[in-house]
């Protein structure tokens, strides 16, 4: 298992992750006033490396699997994000809301 990163280091890595993003679109000719909006926040950057790093890291890779399965039930998929991003919360209050606003963009189940 990793060892745990402070905020203020992920909050940082999201920031240099933004801006390299930032950058490489404006180089490919793509209109900042189009993209900005779409991008997440530093904060919700966080969130996905933190929800990234849990499923590298445990078992939450095979419920996954299971989640995203096809012959998974209706709602699996909701279930098993909001136990993930709600197991960030807990760990990082400060995330809350940035994981909270995550959940809007679950993809809903096939």
């Amino acid at each position: 298992m990793t060892e745990p990163r402070p905020l203020d280091r992920l909050r940082q890595d999201a920031r240099d992750e933004l801006a390299a993003l930032i950058e490489l679109r404006c180089r490919l000719g793509e209109d900042p006033w189009v993209f900005l909006p779409e991008l997440p926040s530093v904060d919700e950057q966080v969130v996905a490396t933190l929800r990234e790093d849990r499923l590298q890291d445990g078992g939450w890779a095979v419920q996954r699997a299971r989640a995203y399965h096809p012959t998974a039930r209706p709602g699996d998929v909701e279930r098993f994000e909001f136990e993930l991003l709600r197991g960030i919360a807990l760990e990082h209050p400060e995330l809350s809301q940035a994981a909270w606003s995550m959940l809007d963009r679950v993809p809903s189940a096939w």
